[in-house]
């Protein structure tokens, strides 16, 4: 980095130059720190023929016109000459002058309010030789680069000012094949029309023809390549140096003991993790870190006793997941439906022991960041929010911290855990029977959720198949078997069955075997769903006709799109019905009627029920004397059957089934 500094200081030093010098670097890389820091410093402290060099250094970041430029340099220049400015700035040790002091200054320079009377020095205005100009983020500017660095040459050609381009080539690169791409692709293709070659038969894809015309016809880059032979005598690649710069990054953690401590002690953690990335972005290790400040805050406030080695293990995956997530590797919904470590580890066992690829990602990450880095848990739900949404959940993060508190210690786990959440060849050879049969007695006695069984048995099967269990299959599937019966009594509906079971890999020569223990699952699975809307279904229903507030609270989010009136008796559901007011008679209609438009697949299951309804409807009003009620039930019959009338078999269908039998 010395030698990088020294060579940029010798084109300082040189006499007479009339070309630019341009120092090239990855997005967030440190480049404009690497400018502060170390170059601009050094230049201002240099004298050059007798006179004090000064440096005027502008972000081209969103410029849109050259005059923005111009206006730039001469806010800088101006201010600098002013004797008071220059005073105060000297006096308070500013070195650099904030953008929006630097608007308000130039208001009141236009107002005649800086200058005290004094008058301007042209002598010190028409200096050149004691000036550096540095561009910063050519390739953010909103101006064609060609014309910029046309501009640029203008100092450096004419004036021999001594000028630094800072930019990143390879985004640039990008950004002259990419504009007006639209533009450039409807005027290739119209080219290639003309010239009939559109239609003509040839080995080259019609995508490749385009992108070669568009080449040929504007060739931006071959503009971009001769006007920097021109202008650019030296192209300097900026590598930053990490243990000066992680310095840099730390130092405004000096107000917070803890914490710098920590981070000081975890350099290598930090260095290890950041290389790890395969990003040269500064820009996010800097936000990673203040992320992890919040994290390391909110811990030490409410766990002060957490384990030293969780903490390295949260700044290892802050800084692995922002990464991950703004670097643009991955989209941010990758992590979303993992929502514990128990999670996230089972997938890693399933992908490791059954050589699963389909968590292929997974699997890489936690090679990536954790490779010689040894930890149970390393998943934190609450960190990946607080990255991916910029919420720090205080729920989810009291979860989190309340498992990691009791489950720290993995012996402490019931075996059945440690089999899902640990590779199994962790578990010491001393322990792995007693963990079989801890895990084989909870199964007995449907201790362990139905789905958590399926799992389980996956595992056996393995086991039994690599004589690392001394069982045989069919024992083994008569006891998960009686086990999934005895679970079903106490165990919940699982709603996301093909998730769950993707964390675990089925090998070929088991699939006959869990084909059997799955269709098992399904049928208690499904007799579990029909008992969660049985009840969710009195539940609901039982708000009419005395809390009709809290009734279309719930049926709206909760009963749209499920067949909810199939668990529900119809003559009940009539007389809570018949009682409700006019209004709500009405109201409870217009819903159903739009239900029914909205989601005609998903409520097909209850029609038998609604025809009962409808019926039991009929036969109350059947020659009963006209009433606001009896009208209104009426109607509520006839929109029934028109909803019924949409689930009949169509004429042809009839035809077309018969013909197919």
């Amino acid at each position: 980095m010395d030698d990088l500094v020294e060579s940029i200081l010798d084109y300082i030093r040189s006499e007479y130059t009339d070309y630019a010098i341009m120092i090239n670097g990855e997005w967030g890389s440190g480049k404009t720190y690497f400018w502060n820091h170390k170059i601009r410093p050094r230049i201002e402290s240099m004298q050059v023929n007798g006179k004090r060099m000064t440096a005027i250094y502008m972000s081209l970041y969103g410029i849109s016109n050259l005059e923005e430029i111009s206006k730039k340099i001469f806010i800088e220049t101006t201010q600098l000459m002013d004797k008071n400015l220059k005073k105060y700035m000297d006096s308070s040790g500013v070195s650099n002058i904030p953008e929006y002091a630097k608007t308000g200054l130039d208001m009141a320079n236009f107002f005649g309010v800086t200058q005290n009377g004094d008058r301007l020095d042209y002598g010190q205005f028409f200096s050149t030789d004691d000036k550096v100009l540095c561009f910063d983020d050519l390739e953010r500017a909103n101006v064609d680069v060609i014309d910029i660095l046309g501009y640029i040459n203008n100092f450096v050609e004419h004036d021999h000012i001594k000028t630094i381009i800072i930019c990143n080539e390879k985004e640039l690169s990008t950004k002259l094949k990419n504009s007006n791409l639209e533009m450039k692709t409807f005027i290739a293709t119209y080219l290639l029309d003309k010239q009939n070659e559109l239609t003509m038969k040839t080995d080259k894809p019609m995508v490749e023809r385009i992108r070669d015309t568009i080449e040929y016809v504007f060739d931006k880059a071959n503009d971009y390549e001769r006007i920097k032979e021109k202008l650019i005598g030296e192209t300097f690649e900026y590598a930053p140096e990490f243990n000066y710069i992680i310095n840099g990054l730390l130092m405004r953690y000096e107000n917070y003991p803890d914490l710098i401590r920590f981070l000081r002690e975890n350099t290598n953690l930090i260095t290890s993790t950041f290389n790890k990335s395969g990003t040269r972005n500064l820009r996010i290790l800097k936000h990673a870190l203040n992320d992890f400040k919040k994290v390391f805050d909110m811990v030490s406030k409410s766990y002060p006793n957490t384990n030293h080695r969780i903490l390295q293990t949260m700044l290892i995956f802050t800084i692995a997941i922002s990464f991950e997530i703004k670097a643009g590797k991955i989209t941010k919904d990758k992590f979303v439906n993992i929502n514990s470590n128990e999670e996230y580890k089972a997938i890693l066992v399933s992908s490791r022991v059954f050589m699963d690829n389909r968590q292929f990602y997974i699997k890489e990450f936690d090679n990536n960041y954790y490779y010689n880095f040894k930890a149970e848990y390393r998943f934190f739900k609450f960190i990946e929010i607080y990255v991916r949404t910029r919420i720090f959940d205080m729920k989810v993060f009291k979860e989190d911290m309340e498992v990691i508190r009791n489950t720290i210690d993995t012996n402490q786990l019931p075996g059945y855990k440690r089999l899902l959440t640990e590779e199994y060849w962790k578990i010491p050879d001393d322990q792995f029977d007693e963990v079989i049969e801890e895990t084989l007695e909870d199964v007995k006695n449907g201790k362990i959720e139905l789905i958590q069984i399926v799992k389980l048995f996956a595992y056996f099967i393995y086991f039994i198949k690599k004589d690392l269990i001394n069982y045989d299959i069919r024992t083994i599937k008569s006891v998960f078997f009686n086990g999934m019966n005895i679970a079903s009594l106490t165990s919940s509906y699982c709603d996301n069955v093909e998730e769950e079971l993707s964390q675990v890999a089925i090998e070929n020569d088991t699939e006959f075997e869990m084909e059997e223990v799955l269709k098992h699952f399904n049928q208690i699975n499904a007799k579990l769903k029909d008992k969660m809307y049985q009840e969710k279904a009195e539940e609901i229903f039982k708000c009419i006709p005395m809390k009709m507030e809290l009734f279309y609270d719930k049926f709206d989010k909760e009963c749209m799109n499920i067949p909810i009136f199939k668990y529900y008796d119809p003559f009940q559901m009539f007389q809570r019905i018949s009682c409700a007011s006019n209004e709500d008679v009405v109201t409870i209609k217009e819903k159903l009627v739009d239900r029914a438009k909205r989601f005609p697949k998903e409520i097909e299951g209850e029609m038998k029920n609604i025809s009962k309804l409808k019926q039991i409807i009929d036969d109350y009003v059947d020659g009963k004397l006209p009433s606001i009620k009896i009208v209104l039930l009426e109607d509520f019959s006839n929109e029934l059957g028109n909803i019924l009338e949409n689930y009949k078999p169509k004429e042809g269908d009839s035809l077309e089934a018969e013909e197919q039998e």
